[in-house]
């Protein structure tokens, strides 16, 4: 089997210098926290429900995920307070929507994704 890394151990320091550069004017510690957020799966049930539908209350989104409310709540905030999802009151209903088109493109760049990675593993084992 192939070994997956360097033999030796040399790198570029124009390329790694840039980079670096680059990257400290990125805040990458907040989109890894976007991710984060997004690698829980009930919260990405919930993100591709809010793909499907404009806006749902938490009735609904508890329905979805098969959880409490209490729980799709829960969630809600969490992808409220990373500026995935944002909210409205209805009398005594909150109803939740995706904050942007962004957070759409990111679920449907993931699955288009997930689903090339899986014909890519079933024509390699056909």
């Amino acid at each position: 089997m192939p070994k997956d890394s360097c033999d030796v151990t040399c790198f570029n320091e124009k390329t790694v210098a840039k980079v670096q550069e680059k990257s400290a004017q990125q805040d990458i510690e907040g989109a890894a926290r976007i991710f984060k957020v997004l690698g829980d799966e009930n919260r990405a049930k919930i993100v591709f429900a809010l793909c499907e539908e404009k806006e749902l209350c938490v009735c609904d989104v508890a329905s979805i995920i098969g959880s409490s409310v209490a729980t799709a709540s829960h969630h809600l905030r969490a992808l409220k307070s990373m500026g995935l999802a944002k909210y409205r009151k209805e009398g005594k209903l909150a109803f939740y929507s995706l904050d942007d088109d962004h957070v759409r493109q990111l679920m449907i760049i993931a699955l288009a994704h997930r689903e090339e990675v899986l014909s890519d593993d079933h024509a390699v084992r056909a």
